[in-house]
């Protein structure tokens, strides 16, 4: 289905906005979203595995996953659930653990990033809308460096096919 970087749709010079419409309900996409053993068939760029190492899915709740690249190279993130409204609404912050830039070999954003993902239903189709918003333009600018758009895009690819098995 169509993706694209809603930077028009952006609030203001820190977010990141990205939309992708999947042919699923939306209780499937959130399941996807939400459930551990379905987030490792398809977190993260083509090519790339995840491990779940810790969700506590709540308010509160922590998560930590490990990307895993084709030459096995490990990009671990972390953060906390902040809001959890099924099958609306995820808010959650996003850190990079030690080492990621060391891996990535750039210049990490360092304040609090906050995604939210929101859930819209259309019909039998599902409206995924990412609001990213980081706490300096400067971050977000250096979370599009590292790829960000890319990385999310080629991620909403996987889960499409996903859920094309799922469904």
């Amino acid at each position: 289905m169509g993706n694209k970087n809603n930077s028009a749709d952006a609030q203001c010079d820190r977010e990141i906005v990205i939309t992708r419409v999947f042919n699923a309900s939306r209780e499937l996409v959130f399941k996807a979203w939400t459930e551990p053993k379905h987030i490792e068939q398809w977190w993260g760029p083509k090519g790339f595995t995840t491990r779940v190492e810790q969700m506590d899915f709540r308010p509160g709740g922590t998560w930590r996953y490990v990307m895993c690249s084709p030459d096995g190279t490990e990009y671990p993130a972390n953060g906390v659930f902040k809001e959890v409204v099924p099958p609306e609404r995820i808010v959650t912050t996003d850190e990079f653990d030690e080492g990621f830039e060391q891996v990535v070999k750039v210049d990490l954003p360092r304040g609090i990033i906050v995604t939210t993902a929101i859930f819209e239903d259309l019909d039998d189709k599902t409206r995924l809308t990412l609001r990213i918003m980081h706490s300096t333009a400067e971050d977000r600018r250096k979370h599009e460096e590292m790829g960000v758009i890319g990385g999310w895009n080629s991620s909403f690819d996987c889960l499409d096919e996903f859920l094309a098995i799922m469904n």
